[in-house]
């Protein structure tokens, strides 16, 4: 019997790397993307289209659609558009039987780069648990992907790729360098994630916007249980 293995892709930009055909494939951006994905779907959105422009997600006006149009970039809400990517424009208020068209900076990014994977989950920790037992149901290989910053590595995109390995220490995954690397930086973070993810670069950018309470929100774990999944275009809850 082959071993399975449990990957960490530290920027999308290493994604021709790997085998991603092969694999179920965890799309990470803690700082905000796929947190506000888990929280809108959680709080009965019907679907979020991720979109890697702002000109395709602007596209979707012109159909005459009852959509919300999301885009993100650099931290800030485009102008023009219904809202960006913050956790708390994704309440049940706004977002119950909603469609949303999202584009962000990093994490639409990384999910379209993964497009070829086995399967496309979503993960942040606020569905940390949830998406991990799920994840030991299904005995394919599994990556995490980081979305990081334009390509480049952050530290809690691995931090939480380090928490899934955490989870997932009891089975018997084969587990390549930057997961091992994930899972130590984790068990640093781990006492407390707030001082420790204080000091990443994204979260500097945020306090400059004027943005902590996400940053702190976004650190909330297990407050959602639905695990978005890509299908055709579309995020929508796993069941």
């Amino acid at each position: 019997m082959i071993q399975k293995k449990l990957e960490v892709c530290l920027s999308p930009a290493l994604l021709p790397l790997f085998n991603i055909e092969d694999s179920i494939v965890v799309v990470i951006d803690i700082f905000r993307a796929t947190s506000s994905i888990c929280y809108g779907i959680d709080n009965g959105a019907e679907a979020i289209i991720p979109v890697a422009k702002v000109e395709e997600c602007a596209a979707y006006r012109e159909m005459g659609l009852d959509y919300l149009l999301a885009a993100e970039r650099d931290g800030a809400v485009v102008d023009g558009f219904d809202f960006g990517n913050s956790p708390f424009s994704y309440t049940k208020e706004k977002v119950a039987g909603k469609t949303i068209v999202l584009t962000t900076t990093n994490g639409t990014h990384a999910l379209h780069m993964s497009i070829k994977a086995k399967q496309i989950v979503i993960g942040s920790f606020l569905n940390l648990t949830s998406l991990c037992n799920w994840l030991k149901t299904q005995n394919e290989n599994i990556l995490l992907v980081c979305a990081g910053w334009k390509n480049n590595f952050n530290i809690e995109d691995t931090v939480f790729a380090g928490a899934v390995a955490d989870q997932l220490q009891e089975l018997d995954y084969k587990w390549d360098d930057a997961t091992i690397a994930a899972n130590d930086m984790y068990s640093l973070a781990k006492p407390d994630l707030g001082a420790y993810l204080s000091k990443t670069s994204h979260g500097e950018r945020m306090k400059q916007l004027g943005i902590l309470d996400d940053i702190a929100f976004c650190l909330h774990v297990d407050i959602t249980t639905a695990i978005p999944v890509l299908k055709g275009d579309k995020l929508v809850k796993l069941v």
